[in-house]
């Protein structure tokens, strides 16, 4: 599926988890493209996170006095990652030049026993793209909840990231956070650094001030997120991409009184607007 307007072209994926596969301003990418004929939601250009995002340690956790165990979805990994959105088609809902709307619906099985429906409104607007997702509980009990976006950014050795947090979280060897350290940990974001590197990143920057400038050989644009506390940094050694990702909650926050609970019939929402 495709939208064109306003100098965009924005394509989408709905049975790949959802997934944004292309999105690009005036013909110059701003999201990493899918390779033609992908498989894997992993090598698109973004995907919702929904009910939760990144990690619950080893897919265990505890809520209203019940324990739980998620399905182990990341092949090894020892954690349970991203949600169930981003391994299910989506159904679009509807669609027009400049917008659509895609549907997630969980009937309250596969791990996550609470019912729930997830929408994702993209719309193209002159000089933005907004990417809305919503989680509403459809159970009739309260459920934890989180929301994320995990969009995919060209990366070359011009790229640069401009952003403000509190501080990031340090993380074991299964990226599990340890331990909180000063927010310019890992480069001096808040003056603007250059991406590329030599080490792994994949680190929760908590009390993130809402916006990201993201610098390209042919300008760049701003990211703004909406609902979102914490800026995920994914940043892996000798590829062409990065990743800056949007969330409402730390990783494992639902081990670590961390994740919000949404009453029956509550919804919650979280935003990322990409502005050139």
């Amino acid at each position: 599926m495709k939208l064109e307007a306003h100098g965009w072209a924005l394509e989408l994926l709905p049975a790949l988890g959802g997934a944004i596969g292309a999105l690009r301003h005036d013909g110059r990418d701003v999201l990493r493209p899918t390779p033609a004929g992908a498989r894997d939601v992993l090598e698109t250009g973004c995907f919702p996170l929904v009910p939760y995002a990144n990690r619950i340690a080893y897919g265990r956790f505890g809520f209203a006095g019940q324990s739980h165990q998620l399905p182990l979805n990341f092949g090894d990994h020892p954690h349970s990652l991203h949600g169930l959105g981003w391994r299910a088609e989506w159904a679009v809902m509807k669609t027009g030049q400049d917008h659509a709307m895609l549907v997630h619906a969980h009937d309250g099985r596969a791990g996550w026993p609470w019912a729930y429906r997830a929408e994702q409104r993209v719309v193209l607007a002159p000089g933005n793209v907004r990417v809305e997702l919503s989680l509403t509980n459809l159970a009739n009990a309260p459920m934890p909840a989180g929301l994320g976006l995990h969009p995919y950014f060209p990366c070359d050795a011009q790229t640069r990231l401009r952003f403000e947090a509190e501080g990031v979280w340090l993380a074991d060897a299964t990226m599990l956070p340890t331990e909180v350290a000063v927010a310019a940990h890992f480069g001096d974001w808040a003056a603007g650094a250059v991406v590329a590197g030599e080490t792994l990143i994949d680190n929760a920057y908590e009390g993130w001030h809402g916006a990201a400038r993201i610098g390209q050989a042919w300008g760049g644009f701003t990211m703004r997120g909406e609902g979102a506390g914490v800026l995920h940094l994914f940043r892996p050694s000798g590829t062409d991409f990065f990743c800056a990702e949007p969330a409402s909650h730390l990783p494992d926050a639902i081990n670590r009184d961390g994740m919000d609970a949404l009453a029956p019939g509550e919804s919650r929402t979280l935003a990322m607007t990409l502005n050139v």
